[in-house]
């Protein structure tokens, strides 16, 4: 028994000795505690910042690990937004419009709005399973403009131009709303309820892509973006496979929109537009393509940099407060990133998490 136990055991105490095992630990007490500390603003940061990494996690699987351009992303973020506001809220009038709602139980209308987002990306993923590169992100940009055209326009689901409120999410007897509940003399409303139900979402699509990503399935996604005939010649069932990830990436963008509503608790049309597909794109190019560690990094530099500008506007220089002319904290965020993407592509084509490994050697 000794002779079993001893390797075991030398790989626990190798493993506490690393200093990145401290340094996951610290991290995990440190997200844990931040509710008790910090104040609504940066708690709705954070929020935002882990919903964008989860919708940036699925783009990554099917972007960076097979290679497949998607431009159609903030679609199925739509789709999960306002499928929960459909299947969880209920009928009546809001804004002068007559609005449309099964009422249906909110932890039952989250899972069904993911499913939603799936079944949608299904409806696409024959056109994904043979188109490639350029050609499927000028397709998927179609679900752009069709998105936007339904949202506007079916008033009766979405609520037209001013959207529609978002019913609470609740789970285990807990309302996830403004209600405060007292934890540790500490008065906890619907963000820092949200925090760790976000946590627990971001924590398990990040492991379970993870698991795509060092299985099988990842390396047979990986073969496609690398040689795609050479993985037919395998076989490797290329357009079933790229199938499969474009639904899965779907399905992880319906779960970031779900988020999303829950944390904005409103959805506007306008929000899910092209701007929105290529945030999201240039979350996993900064981060880095193909890894979840990089597509968690891209999301929280892109969806927190306008925030961030927004709060300290009045004490930077060259950004002025929204609605006073000049330059607004949205532009001056999106000039910083898209030039943070043309740095990433130049010098760090993997990514911040990513270095190059031969990026100091001479050649």
């Amino acid at each position: 028994m000794s002779e079993t136990a001893t390797p075991l055991g030398y790989a626990v105490t190798a493993r506490l000795r690393r200093p990145r095992t401290w340094l996951w630990a610290a991290g995990s007490v440190l997200l844990l505690a931040l509710p008790f500390y910090l104040d609504r603003f940066w708690l709705q940061a954070g929020l935002f910042a882990m919903a964008a990494a989860i919708g940036a996690i699925g783009l990554n699987l099917l972007t960076g690990a097979t290679g497949q351009l998607s431009m159609g992303h903030a679609f199925f973020l739509a789709v999960g937004a306002y499928g929960y506001c459909v299947l969880a809220g209920d009928s009546g009038t809001e804004n002068g419009h007559a609005l449309s709602g099964l009422g249906l139980p909110s932890w039952l209308a989250a899972v069904l709005a993911v499913l939603l987002a799936g079944a949608a990306g299904g409806l696409f993923s024959p056109i994904a399973g043979r188109l490639r590169g350029a050609y499927l992100g000028i397709a998927t940009l179609a679900l752009i403009f069709i998105g936007q055209h339904v949202l506007f326009n079916a008033s009766s689901l979405t609520g037209g131009y001013n959207g529609r409120s978002v019913p609470p999410l609740s789970l285990f007897g807990l309302t996830f709303d403004d209600t405060e509940v007292l934890v540790a003399a500490v008065p906890f409303q619907s963000s820092e309820k949200l925090w760790y139900a976000a946590l627990l979402a971001l924590l398990l699509s990040g492991l379970f892509a993870r698991g795509v990503l060092r299985g099988r399935p990842g390396r047979a996604l990986n073969a496609i973006r690398d040689h795609r005939i050479a993985a037919g010649v395998m076989g490797v069932p290329v357009a079933r496979y790229r199938a499969g990830v474009f639904i899965l990436s779907s399905m992880y963008a319906g779960l970031a929109g779900v988020l999303l509503a829950l944390v904005f608790q409103r959805t506007v049309p306008e929000y899910f537009g092209m701007v929105l597909s290529l945030e999201y794109l240039a979350m996993i190019v900064i981060g880095g393509l193909g890894t979840v560690a990089g597509a968690v990094v891209g999301a929280a530099f892109v969806s927190l940099l306008p925030q961030l500008l927004t709060h300290y506007s009045d004490s930077l220089p060259l950004v002025a407060a929204p609605g006073t002319g000049g330059l607004t904290p949205g532009e001056a965020s999106r000039y910083l990133y898209g030039a943070a993407v043309v740095a990433a592509v130049l010098f760090l084509p993997g990514g911040l998490t990513r270095p190059t490994k031969n990026s100091g050697e001479k050649k």
